[in-house]
């Protein structure tokens, strides 16, 4: 499967951006994730790539070939993309039946494929069956009934599966009714010769296709009945509807139509396979099923996958690579512990992770040993013990020279001829401390920032409780689940949400101690919201 490269992407309506400038590489056999919120550009970005939407700007290649260009003027259709595209509706028809919806899209393919001489192939497959035939006698007497009366239609469908083979192929070594103790390798022997002879008179290669001067030969058909079947008898397999063929879509669940939708996007075999929001119709449970469907799908097929979706816990437990968009502005793109432990800026380490993080305003300077010594909480003192060994100095340095640095590129771009301003101007993510009585940000005044303000980031299993711990706190709320409990504890005016594994009970009021444990804690920059350092607290 290919890798797929977004170079400067950009897609606007006016002067809105749903796609600033996207620099993506989506590496052969991953399986990507585009993840934000409602609105952030994800499926934009999706439908771009296939094919569904124009790009105002940029270049797109799948594998080697490019499939736009805004300089050089290519675009190449959804339909010659060799894409599959799954929708959050799954679009079946309903008066036809699972195999008819399966194999709709393959019946109007038309395109230049290898000749192949399908009668010789076809008699080749069935004479080398027939060589064993107590196999094929044993797996027809498994489809008789306890009256020991034979099932047809079941004994076609296990030939089938058994032999990978059609059901037109099927139908022809049933005819043959091996179970009644038929010799049939005078039948065998006619078959093997026929498809010799063939090969031999039409230059025939290996896989039965026509070849001459050394090359196969090649022209513009649909495909026969029998590679139709096959490929949907393939896809059924792979997604375990095999018994599904004859009915329709309203006499599946949702999970089967699901899975229906899903077939029918594999039967082309596309190069890559893009899903939006797949699995938003299903239930929580079933959902949850799908999920590993989709992992297990991936193994098998090998294919690259590309996911939308605005769940962060499908994000996390699907993907390879999670791209987290906002804005129509790449926040972050990597493997999904590594979002989670070491999120670029407070919008990544806010929308991941589930229960959210905790974010704690502080104020500090850096001492001669290096560490951060910061006040916070309504007066808690720690020192923030960096894991990078940062130099705050020049951190803020670097900032500073990357914020003028991005101001000077866009002054060059404003100069340029058709340059659109943005609409949609990106902004510092307004995080949420949480109080006990909360109050309307629309109504605090903005606050003069300086080097000294940073946004600690506490993840809910970093609240660790402790008899001997340094913070005194009360439990605000508690939520067991069985295997934890969700708790939320105040400190003054401030709460915080904590994970506690186990199957302790707590009460409101309750006076506890804690630490804030771990030496993955977040040091935000509150100014520009960037991760400056994961470290530990020491109180």
């Amino acid at each position: 499967m290919p890798e797929i490269k977004l170079e400067h992407v950009t897609k606007r309506w006016k002067n809105f951006y749903a796609v600033d400038d996207l620099n993506l590489v989506i590496d052969n056999n991953a399986f990507v994730t585009l993840l934000g919120p409602s609105g952030c550009g994800k499926t934009t970005t999706l439908r771009m790539i296939a094919g569904l939407e124009t790009p105002t700007s940029g270049r797109i290649t799948i594998g080697d070939r490019v499939v736009y260009d805004s300089a050089l003027g290519i675009n190449i259709p959804a339909n010659k993309r060799k894409v599959g595209f799954l929708f959050q509706n799954y679009a079946l028809w309903p008066n036809m039946t699972v195999y008819e919806n399966i194999s709709f899209g393959l019946s109007n393919i038309k395109e230049s494929m290898p000749k192949v001489n399908f009668e010789a192939k076809n008699n080749a497959r069935l004479a080398e069956i027939l060589k064993n035939p107590a196999d094929v006698k044993r797996v027809v007497e498994e489809c008789r009934d306890k009256k020991g009366k034979l099932d047809e239609k079941k004994a076609v469908i296990k030939l089938i599966d058994e032999y990978t083979i059609s059901q037109y192929t099927a139908k022809k070594l049933f005819a043959y009714h091996i179970e009644e103790g038929r010799d049939v390798s005078a039948e065998a022997e006619a078959l093997a010769r026929k498809a010799e002879e063939a090969v031999a008179a039409n230059g025939l290669n290996e896989k039965f296709e026509y070849v001459k001067d050394g090359k196969v030969v090649e022209e513009v058909r649909k495909l026969s009945k029998e590679e139709i079947d096959l490929s949907v008898r393939r896809v059924s397999r792979i997604v375990k509807i095999s018994m599904f063929m004859d009915r329709y879509p309203a006499e599946l669940s949702g999970g089967q139509q699901q899975r229906v939708a899903i077939a029918r996007t594999l039967a082309p075999e596309p190069t890559v396979l893009f899903m939006d929001e797949p699995l938003s119709n299903l239930d929580a449970k079933l959902r949850l099923e799908m999920r590993y469907e989709l992992q297990r799908l991936h193994v098998e097929t090998g294919s690259t996958f590309v996911y939308v979706t605005h769940d962060q816990m499908e994000a996390m437990t699907l993907a390879t690579q999670i791209c987290l968009i906002n804005n129509g502005v790449l926040q972050q793109y990597e493997a999904p512990l590594k979002v989670y432990a070491r999120p670029n800026n407070l919008f990544v380490a806010d929308f991941v992770g589930n229960p959210s993080i905790n974010f704690i305003e502080a104020k500090g300077s850096q001492q001669a040993d290096g560490a951060i010594a910061l006040s916070f909480l309504g007066g808690l003192q720690a020192k923030f013990r960096s894991a990078e060994g940062v130099d705050l100095a020049k951190w803020f340095a670097e900032r500073d020279a990357a914020v003028e640095a991005d101001a000077a590129a866009l002054r060059e771009a404003a100069r340029e001829k058709g340059y659109v301003e943005k609409g949609n101007k990106d902004e510092t993510f307004k995080y949420h401390i949480a109080k006990v009585n909360e109050e309307d940000d629309a109504l605090a005044e903005e606050p003069v920032l300086t080097n000294e303000d940073f946004v600690l980031g506490v993840r809910p299993e970093f609240i660790e409780i402790d008899p001997n711990g340094a913070v005194e706190g009360e439990i605000y709320g508690a939520m067991p689940t069985g295997m934890e409990s969700t708790i939320k504890v105040r400190v003054g005016e401030f709460l915080l949400t904590g994970v506690v594994f186990g199957s302790t009970l707590f009460k409101i009021g309750e006076k506890i101690r804690f630490n804030i444990d771990g030496d993955k804690i977040m040091l935000f920059d509150r100014k520009g919201g960037k991760c400056i350092s994961l470290g530990r607290l020491d109180f």
